[in-house]
């Protein structure tokens, strides 16, 4: 288990006890698809459930945002892949979505993450961090009739430095 916090709120990787945690994380997801996922209805939902479940079991790795004691979200990372990202409602517009990403962004390699075509507000939430559309699908990777945008974000001169070891030869003016 790995620790990051500023204040109050803190990032944790659950990896050892994550069934421990999963009623908690299975709560702040439905909430959080009611809020944002308008195009689902009730049994899309309730369909949803189990794959989400099998999920958070299965994904590499799994980071839990706290404030305090509270859980207020979560995200779920593949290699270089965002493979979920889910605030409870009460938190979002508040920057701990911005946090979970950057972590991701700065100790993760993160570069890609898909998002439902009609949720607007995810799109426009990766698009400020620098994600754009290379891609389309029209069924999401159940094969629901739900469109999916696959979308990357191109490293930064400024990461890549950060990223890769630095040797002298870096540096010929020493």
């Amino acid at each position: 288990m790995s620790l990051c916090g500023r204040g109050r709120t803190m990032i944790q990787e659950i990896s050892q006890e994550r069934h421990a945690h999963e009623e908690e994380l299975l709560a702040i997801w439905e909430e959080s698809v009611r809020a944002t996922h308008l195009f689902l209805d009730e049994s899309a939902i309730a369909g949803l459930r189990q794959p989400v479940k099998e999920a958070l079991q299965t994904t590499p790795r799994l980071f839990i945002i706290r404030d305090g004691n509270r859980s207020i979200g979560f995200m779920g990372i593949e290699k270089e892949m965002l493979a979920m990202l889910f605030l409870h409602p009460s938190v979002r517009g508040k920057g701990f979505g911005g946090r979970l990403l950057r972590y991701a962004l700065e100790n993760l390699g993160i570069r890609r993450v898909d998002v439902n075509e009609q949720n607007p507000a995810a799109r426009a939430f990766y698009e400020h961090f620098g994600f754009t559309v290379r891609a389309r699908s029209e069924m999401d990777d159940l094969g629901n009739p739900w469109p999916i945008l696959h979308l990357t974000r191109q490293v930064l001169e400024t990461e890549r430095l950060r990223l890769c070891e630095m040797s002298r030869a870096d540096f010929p003016a020493i």
